[in-house]
């Protein structure tokens, strides 16, 4: 990969795409592009990167990570594309390169923009004029029920800035109208059951921002909601 810009050590989250040599259709079989995902979640479980989004094209994959550095990063991409070149080159008996250079990363550095990015990222296949619709495309983590691979956990994102003021907002009027401080409400339960779910489901915040908001583990609260 290229020498990268002083302030990616700014920011944990990167827009990855990855291309075939010369723009060929390397993931043109289902087989090939299950396999290239299958290794990719199996790859970020050994390296603890998490998978936040991705789509694979024919000719092109793009994933968003969350790494803990950059050299994770190049490494789990390395890995990656190296042990799908040794499958393809061994399975239609070629050699040489598969992938055109090695891939191309772009930081991320807002709620904002992490979302724009992942919306993009799922468009793909609509604006190549392959679907209607980002659902029906099957080789992406649109539709995470539609995999038999892990299942991509978005609980620790929170997508728009305008979410957080939302969940201060509403907790403070939640301990207003239920006559209660935010130290106490980990030994009360069912208040506290209540003030999840109305978070949860009414404002979709996630768990996790939850749990940094009022302060209590995020297993805890995991656990209540469910």
């Amino acid at each position: 990969m290229p020498r990268v810009p002083r302030n990616y050590v700014q920011t944990s989250y990167f827009h990855v795409m990855t291309q075939g040599l010369n723009k060929s259709y390397i993931f043109e079989y289902s087989e090939d592009i299950l396999y290239y995902i299958n290794n990719m979640h199996a790859l970020s479980e050994e390296l603890n990167i998490s998978i936040i989004a991705f789509c694979i094209m024919n000719n092109h994959a793009h994933l968003l990570l969350k790494v803990n550095n950059l050299k994770d990063l190049s490494k789990y991409m390395q890995r990656l594309n190296t042990r799908f070149g040794m499958y393809y080159n061994n399975k239609y008996d070629r050699v040489g390169y598969v992938f055109r250079d090695r891939y191309r990363a772009e930081g991320i550095y807002s709620d904002v923009q992490l979302y724009n990015c992942i919306k993009y990222i799922h468009d793909n296949p609509v604006k190549a004029g392959i679907c209607n619709n980002a659902s029906e495309y099957p080789y992406s983590s649109y539709k995470k029920e539609s995999h038999n691979f892990q299942v991509i956990d978005y609980d620790f994102i929170d997508l728009f800035d305008d979410k957080v003021s939302s969940c201060k907002h509403a907790i403070d009027v939640f301990l207003n109208d239920n006559h209660i401080q935010l130290k106490d409400l980990s030994n009360d339960m069912l208040t506290l059951k209540k003030l999840v779910i109305l978070l949860k489901e009414r404002y979709h915040i996630s768990l996790r921002h939850i749990s940094q908001e009022l302060n209590i583990n995020r297993e805890y609260i995991r656990k209540i909601y469910k």
